[in-house]
């Protein structure tokens, strides 16, 4: 989807001469004096890895601007540092957004369909991970976000999933705050027309998955007719390393003969299938001999499934918990 060019460029980072307590003032503790850092950091890292995944859309990558952001921290003296959530928040935004500057590139060479990495968020998974864990990580969501140009991504999460201020925003990202209320406007704008008007209940999207796990594993080609919207598409990713188609798979018929194909060609017989909370939504874990083999997760619109996701690429699974034996 065609983007218009943003006119301002941003810092690499923090360049020299820039305080990062120019962006954000909320919660402010002027002393740090007494306190250690590690503490202080680790009091805002469930924020600030959740602002990094909804970023970037990898687990890993996040990791790594956190641990960036981290060495920042720690090499920043206290007469920098106003308020700890505002320097820490600021480091991590433009991290991200320098990253995905650059990512752009990559994920275009990327081989077949580039697909978020998923994470799993019911009760016995990763605390860390799984906190502002909801709905607006689904895996849906975040495919819609890639859609965006960086400025626009962080505008909009800024403002829509973490509740800053336009003013705040407009100090982190080193834009106006009429810039802002534009790309917050203008990703709104794209997301609107892509979402669905009503999101499906919990026990609906429970319900759904259910159903197709029943006709896709006895191969139920009625069935599965019923569940799936007439512009149902298929994206999958192995990245290269995995079994996955590369291109997008769109239609009904075409859904179901790769679903079908799959069932009998493609997968091990011996897969053990967990439904599992990936991303905020039921989805499907499976294992092989132990350890994750690929992550399904159900898109619904309208009472209808109208996106598979299926994430095979090992990278993209080494987090996900292995199988207790």
């Amino acid at each position: 989807m065609p983007h218009d060019q943003e006119c301002e460029t941003l810092p690499n980072g923090l360049p020299p001469g820039t305080n990062p307590e120019n962006s954000i003032s909320r919660n402010p503790s002027p002393v740090l004096a007494g306190h250690d850092r590690l503490e202080i950091f680790h009091q805002h890292r469930r924020r600030l890895l959740s602002i990094a995944y909804r970023m970037l859309g990898s687990v890993s990558d996040a990791e790594d601007m956190l641990q960036e952001t981290f060495i920042r921290w720690q090499q920043s003296s206290d007469a920098e540092i106003e308020s700890p959530e505002a320097f820490l928040v600021t480091i991590v935004s433009r991290l991200c957004l320098n990253y995905l500057q650059s990512a752009r590139v990559k994920r275009e060479e990327y081989f077949g369909q580039w697909l978020p990495e998923p994470v799993v968020t019911d009760p016995a998974s990763d605390p860390y991970l799984t906190s502002q864990m909801d709905g607006e990580v689904s895996m849906a969501f975040l495919v819609l976000l890639e859609r965006l140009t960086p400025l626009e991504r962080a505008a909009f999460l800024l403002r829509e999933a973490f509740d800053y201020e336009y003013a705040e925003i407009a100090r982190i990202l080193e834009q106006t705050e009429a810039n802002c209320r534009q790309l917050f406007r203008r990703a709104r704008q794209h997301l609107k027309q892509e979402r669905p008007r009503f999101e499906p209940s919990p026990k609906q999207r429970e319900e759904l998955l259910q159903r197709f796990l029943q006709a896709s594993s006895h191969g139920e080609m009625d069935a599965l007719l019923a569940l799936f919207s007439k512009e149902i598409v298929l994206y999958a990713d192995g990245g290269g390393k995995a079994t996955a188609v590369p291109n997008p798979i769109f239609g009904v018929e075409n859904v179901i003969r790769f679903l079908m194909g799959a069932r009998r060609k493609l997968l091990p017989a011996d897969l053990d299938r967990q439904v599992r909370q990936i991303n905020g939504a039921p989805g499907v874990l499976s294992y092989w001999q132990g350890r994750p083999h690929s992550v399904l997760s159900l898109d619904i619109a309208d009472g209808r499934i109208c996106q598979i996701f299926i994430v095979s690429n090992p990278d993209k699974l080494s987090r996900l918990p292995i199988l207790a034996s």
